[in-house]
């Protein structure tokens, strides 16, 4: 039976998580996500789940590596100065292809800069925060249901993948109220695939998907884990070009070789366009109500995943624009991305930063500065 919430942005991740079935959560409180920690400080204990204040960000990211591997589907809640600290062991988790979630409450930045404004402006940190090479999964809801939502497909996406996966809230999302709607009964959620305990078993196998099952420590599997390049059994093998690359590639492709299963956007109105507006998280709110009060041939592509970036679908909904504008709260992070992928078109960005979201005026205004009809 479904229920009805009326709760903040954060408290819905918090319910989601448990939805999904997250039962360990190691975190240090930062503003704006401090209200995930306290909710599931609050919540996990009632389903037989445990929850950790650690000393820092480093050993939050730590503790929920050691949580997945020891069975339980973990998670972390943080804002941009907790991810610049735990990006190591973010790479780590790549490399050991550890599922974990991280929920990213973005604020102003760099450094502490505006804890309790919005920003958008960890979102090429959570690409390309740990150094090497790797494809990370996240997500971006622009309300209070999609955080709950995107929450549980964070777990699913992880443990399908077997990798880290970034809920990238921002602070308007994180502190919002509104209406959820709950229906438990139908909530789809992916378990961990477990292996058989044979002598065959290798856990980092080559296989045709990617993603090998994973055991918890204590399951009597001999396995060995590691951040250095390893073999298909985990021993470290640092020196042969041909297992890295083996390696490496396995771990990127299994996310690429997914795109079209795991990229989601929505559209509105872009067929015959002049103008298609691009965005992502709470900045959506503000192009939805512009489109629908200009009265120019305007439509516009909300971005639900932006990482693995949606190639094909921004370059097939963009094709009959002439314009195209990225409206995000940062000075120009996704933008890039779409002048990337989107050729022969006019690329424009309003990127409104220092707290507070681009409003639907200052969307209108730019509209009527690049033209259209």
């Amino acid at each position: 039976m479904a229920e009805e919430f009326f709760i903040q942005g954060n408290e819905a991740c918090a319910k989601g998580a448990i939805a999904a079935g997250c039962r360990f959560f190691a975190g240090y409180p930062i503003t704006p996500s401090t209200e995930v920690a306290e909710t599931l400080a609050r919540e996990l204990p009632k389903v037989g789940g445990s929850f950790v204040q650690m000393e820092d960000e480093i050993a939050s990211a730590g503790a929920i590596i050691g949580g997945s591997w020891g069975g339980a589907k973990s998670m972390t809640a943080t804002s941009g100065p907790g991810i610049s600290l735990m990006q190591e062991n973010i790479g780590y988790a790549f490399m050991s292809e550890t599922p974990i979630v991280i929920v990213d409450v973005q604020r102003g930045s760099p450094s502490t800069a505006q804890p309790t404004m919005a920003s958008q402006s960890d979102m090429m940190q959570a690409r390309w925060g740990s150094h090497g090479d790797y494809e990370p999964i996240a997500l971006s809801p622009s309300s209070v249901q999609e955080f709950f939502d995107f929450t549980i497909k964070a777990f699913n996406l992880a443990e399908e993948y077997r990798c880290p996966v970034f809920v990238m809230a921002d602070e308007v999302i994180g502190h919002m109220r509104e209406k959820i709607v709950v229906d438990e009964d139908n909530i789809e959620i992916v378990a961990r695939k477990r292996p058989e305990k044979t002598d065959e078993y290798l856990p980092f196998e080559n296989i045709e998907n990617g993603t090998t099952p994973m055991p918890a420590f204590g399951d009597g599997f001999n396995i060995h884990v590691t951040g250095l390049t390893h073999d298909e059994r985990g021993y470290p093998d640092t020196n042969t070009p041909e297992t890295h690359h083996k390696l490496i590639q396995r771990i990127c492709d299994k996310v690429l070789n997914n795109r079209d299963k795991i990229c989601s956007v929505r559209s509105e109105n872009c067929e015959d366009a002049d103008i298609v507006i691009v965005s992502y998280g709470a900045p959506v709110r503000s192009v939805v109500e512009a489109v629908n009060k200009t009265d120019k041939k305007v439509g516009y592509v909300k971005i639900d995943t932006p990482w693995p970036f949606p190639v094909e679908q921004i370059k097939e909904l963009t094709a009959n624009a002439k314009d195209i504008l990225v409206v995000e709260m940062n000075l120009g992070q996704m933008y890039y991305e779409v002048d990337r992928v989107v050729k022969d078109k006019n690329v424009h960005l309003l990127g409104v930063i220092g707290g507070l979201l681009p409003t639907p005026d200052e969307i209108l205004e730019k509209i009527d500065e690049m033209g259209g009809n």
